[in-house]
């Protein structure tokens, strides 16, 4: 059965930021043949929808003129079959939720990402990461329905054209597919990924010397809850610009003009650089701008001081993007989804 469509309905508890923008229809799917209803109805051909999880990683910069879904549907399962465990969530899981829902089962390989806000769903889109572990490297598969044919299909890691915060959801296939689920798989014997140098001094701080997977996973929501701040007190949606990956000859001019500049060896020919240390080079760490700041423990982060409407805190991440090219000549991306 079909949830009722309302209208005219606000957006402000639906997304992160808390940005009190509204939408001309929203509606929330708890069941996917949901999806069916509303395609035999016309919704996806006669007016702009836009998909909706957990509402952490956009910015509503006006309000929007068509229909809000949002993916509600819970559930979790999951088998073994020889080394690994397949384990599939639906798309309307807590990201969080589903992180220890493994860890709970002694399940390794999302342990680093723990404390993501956000949805299941939004995972892949995304190709979230952290830590030094990225979301390709445990998606099995997901099932999708076709705004287009108004059919399910599937597709497998190689099928997402995964690259760093980006996958064919952001791309070719932008605003057509709705994943309804995803098939995640996890290894039976851990791998403990602890190269971060964060999570290796928190370790020790806590004089832990052979860490299990939940150890991780406390350590990491530890650092995060220290450098972020939390979306139900202070409006932001995490990480607001992509780390940019550039050309190692050009990182090697700007490690001439800039000996501290932080970075990470990406491969033979590419560095990412660490957007933080450049924008809080530029300045920027703990700025406030109007009813926007950067957050003071995290330069990467915008944050709503109350009162900030979205077109605000677009026109202040464009203030930072312009600095930093003007400093370092490189183009920062942003993150979030922008409407």
């Amino acid at each position: 059965m079909m949830n009722h469509i309302q209208n005219d309905v606000s957006l402000q508890p639906f997304n992160t930021f808390g940005v009190d923008a509204r939408c001309k229809q929203f509606i929330s799917i708890e069941d996917e043949s949901s999806l069916s209803s509303l395609f035999s109805a016309g919704h996806f051909t006669n007016s702009p929808f836009f998909v909706l999880g957990g509402g952490s990683n956009v910015l509503f910069t006006q309000d929007y003129d068509g229909l809000i879904i949002r993916i509600a549907n819970k559930g979790i399962t999951h088998f073994i079959e020889g080394n690994y465990i397949y384990v599939t969530a639906k798309a309307g899981e807590v990201w969080n939720d589903f992180v220890w829902y493994c860890i709970d089962r002694d399940f390794a390989g999302i342990e680093n990402l723990a404390l993501i806000p956000g949805t299941v769903g939004a995972s892949p889109v995304q190709n979230i990461g952290a830590y030094g572990t990225e979301l390709m490297d445990v998606f099995y598969s997901c099932q999708a329905f076709d705004t287009e044919t108004g059919s399910f299909t599937s597709f497998t890691n190689a099928d997402c054209n995964f690259t760093y915060r980006d996958s064919i959801f952001k791309t070719t296939y932008k605003g057509r597919y709705i994943i309804t689920s995803v098939t995640y798989r996890l290894a039976v014997k851990h791998q403990i990924n602890s190269s971060y140098g964060a999570i290796n001094s928190e370790l020790t701080k806590r004089n832990i010397t052979n860490p299990t997977i939940r150890d991780i996973a406390e350590v990491v929501s530890h650092i995060r809850v220290e450098k972020l701040p939390d979306p139900s007190t202070i409006g932001n949606a995490g990480s607001f610009f992509k780390n940019p990956i550039i050309d190692i000859n050009i990182f090697n001019k700007l490690k001439q003009e800039f000996p501290e500049i932080v970075s990470y060896i990406v491969d033979d020919t590419h560095v990412k650089l660490a957007a933080g240390w450049m924008i809080e080079k530029c300045g920027w760490k703990g700025k406030i701008d109007g009813n926007v700041a950067t957050w003071k423990h995290q330069a990467l982060v915008l944050t709503n001081l109350g009162e900030a409407r979205g077109s605000e805190i677009y026109d202040t991440s464009s203030k930072i993007m312009n600095d930093v090219y003007d400093t370092f000549g490189i183009r920062l991306e942003r993150e979030v989804n922008v409407l």
